[in-house]
């Protein structure tokens, strides 16, 4: 029997490696289209590209790689894609536009709105940089994560009588899983479900599920677990799928007073984040002098040998053997200090692959924001431990994936999520919810939740106004509101149902008032599922005076960008707006459900309820605040 399932889930495994394969290509190609395409200030505005870009000092940083800095000095408004661990390539522009790329790829390795720190790969590269003018700088095809995937999921098939074979088979197999026998503890600062949910993790043999809806406070059950965890064990891996997810939850442990190791940059770098870098350990270690001078010496060794005697050479030589042995040692010696003293290794799923962790292995691996993670992605970390705690919630964000046919034959499917229904034993749902007004929050628990989420009683009926009904649907089917589709990465706008959107925005902080809105730091987001709908409102909002003086309180973004996010007003543009009912997008209710949740007090959603009542989804959102609204 063991065999006989253990076949079937290396078959699903091997359809997953197929499916990974397709995305891989696909997003290889399109990335290679864009890029040749596309002019250089088109791939400014799509945040892929810096033009132009200055140069600033070069040096050799605690890992001993060569990095240069590069600041750019272009639009600020535009949101970028670089961050730590992805390449990039350094191109000039000639006069006539002519893009010359030069023969390198370097990585990035800190990044921030203007200012980029940039690995790379020898003395040869800078000497390179230096000599060009009109300098621009471009992410590159990122093979790295794919090759780590690619290789972790061929591990995971043809792992056999040891622990990762036990895992793969256990959690994608048919078995039950049965936890440990433990005397539940009491965590009187936390609800219920999730004292439950801490004490079903410290029960699991091999794996447990924090299921986390919006607002239910899975963050902080998470830490709990974690900290509950380390009286029992010396060390734990948490990680997640984005470089800001792991920040959000190590900021969290170094305030319950864990030392972490954070592998890989921080996304935002303040003094304290950066404290716990690797990089910045590594710079702080009293041994740490001893070994830059043992590195200047190496290198300026290496820079003597040029018009030296043979015997002078293999002087040198015998030096550079002997300076060499000794800064091994010290790396050797730094790497392990750091390591005795962190209690907590946080890195993303794929740098956990990083040569850092080479042969470190785990008793637990925490994994939040699974449900965001491909599986292959997963599986790198997994490598590393004996037993995996997932949190998250499937039903919001889902995986990024480019190819449609990939998505659709499965790869959008998460480990977590197919665990979730092999294995419902093993998820602890969240159900107390403290951010939303009961109202708010209903309907996402109908629809996605089995019903089950309550609301804390100290949010249950919060609101701004008196007798103001915390969700309005703006009906535009009546006003002759017509979409337009602009491109494949830009998606449709609705430029009338923006311009209605600011209208009723502005009408709404009339009837606050301006000083009330400045005291209590009342904030509002503006959200559409369409890139170009977020780019008008934004220029809507810059043309218009009378948003000036709240523009610090108004955030405007895609619901991929409000994931984690949540404010007091919250206005949704749909967009969409045809005869035939096509929405797109829009069927992605995993996103809805994110935009959704994400006002604590009054939400507005505009759309057209002609096109939208023909999905049963938008049509029972529809009749609900039509319910709420007494219509």
């Amino acid at each position: 029997m063991g065999n006989q399932s253990s076949s079937s889930v290396i078959k699903e495994l091997e359809q997953q490696k197929a499916l990974l394969q397709l995305e891989y290509e696909h997003e290889k190609e399109e990335f290679c289209k864009q890029t040749e395409a596309m002019g250089v200030a088109r791939k400014v505005k799509r945040g892929i590209c810096w033009y132009p870009i200055r140069l600033g000092r070069s040096y050799y940083n605690s890992l001993n790689q060569l990095v240069v800095e590069v600041t750019r000095s272009e639009d600020l408004e535009v949101n970028h894609s670089f961050e730590f661990g992805r390449p990039v390539r350094f191109f000039n522009q000639q006069y006539n536009g002519t893009i010359t790329y030069l023969d390198f790829t370097a990585t990035v390795s800190f990044a921030d709105d203007t200012r980029m720190v940039v690995s790379l790969p020898n003395s040869q590269a800078l000497a390179m940089l230096e000599g060009k003018d009109s300098l621009g700088i471009q992410l590159f095809f990122d093979e790295t994560s794919y090759k780590t995937m690619f290789e972790a999921l061929g591990d995971v098939i043809n792992a056999s009588d040891n622990r990762l074979a036990e895992l793969r088979d256990t959690l994608l197999g048919k078995q039950s899983i049965k936890p440990r026998e433990l005397f539940p503890m009491r965590f009187p600062w936390l609800n219920t479900s999730q004292e439950k949910a801490v004490n079903q993790v410290l029960c699991a043999k091999e794996v447990s599920i924090v299921h986390g809806p919006p607002g239910t406070g899975k963050t902080t059950t998470l830490v709990e677990a974690i900290y509950e965890t380390l009286h029992r064990e010396n060390q734990v891996l948490v990680c997640a799928q984005s470089n800001t997810a792991v920040d959000w939850i190590s900021e969290k442990l170094v305030d319950r007073g864990v030392p972490v190791l954070r592998i890989g940059n921080p996304s935002k770098v303040n003094d304290k984040m950066f404290s716990f870098t690797y990089e910045r350990q590594f710079e702080n270690h009293p041994a740490y002098s001893e070994l830059w001078s043992i590195r200047k010496a190496i290198r300026e060794a290496q820079g003597s040998m040029r018009n030296k005697s043979h015997s002078e050479k293999e002087k040198i030589r015998n030096r550079l053997s002997n300076l060499r042995n000794r800064a091994t040692e010290l790396e050797i010696r730094i790497n392990e200090d750091l390591f005795a003293n962190a209690r907590v290794v946080a890195s993303t799923l794929v740098s956990s692959n990083s040569r850092i962790l080479m042969g470190r292995h785990f008793s637990t691996l925490f994994i939040d924001e699974a449900a965001q993670a491909l599986e292959a992605a997963c599986w790198i970390a997994i490598r590393k431990a004996d037993r995996v705690v997932f949190a998250g919630d499937h039903c919001q964000l889902p995986p990024t994936i480019k190819c449609l046919s990939a998505a659709h034959a499965g790869l959008s499917e998460t480990l977590m999520e197919k665990i979730s229904k092999r294995k419902p034993e093993v998820v602890s749902l969240l159900n107390m919810q403290y951010r939303m007004h009961k109202d708010i929050m209903h309907f996402s628990s109908q629809w996605f939740y089995n019903d089950e989420l309550q609301a804390a009683p100290e949010v249950s009926h919060r609101g701004i106004l008196d007798y103001d009904i915390p969700i309005t649907w703006i009906d535009t089917s009546e006003l002759d509101f017509r979409e337009e589709y602009l491109s494949d990465t830009a998606g449709r706008i609705n430029k009338e149902e923006a311009e209605l959107l600011l209208q009723e925005l502005e009408n709404y902080i009339n009837k606050i008032g301006y000083e009330r809105i400045m005291d209590e730091k009342i904030d509002f987001g503006l959200i559409s599922p369409y890139k170009a709908q977020v780019q008008y409102f934004r220029c809507l909002l810059k043309k218009n005076s009378f948003f000036r003086p709240y523009r610090k309180l108004i955030t405007v973004n895609t619901v991929d960008g409000f994931q984690g996010q949540e404010k007091d007003v919250i206005f949704i543009s749909l967009v969409r707006a045809n005869e035939k009912g096509h929405i797109g997008f829009l069927n992605d209710l995993r996103r809805m459900n994110v935009a959704i949740t994400r006002a604590r007090m009054k939400l507005v959603i505009l759309g057209n309820s002609d096109t939208l009542r023909k999905h049963s989804f938008y049509r029972k959102l529809i009749e609900y605040i039509e319910s709420l609204n007494g219509a």
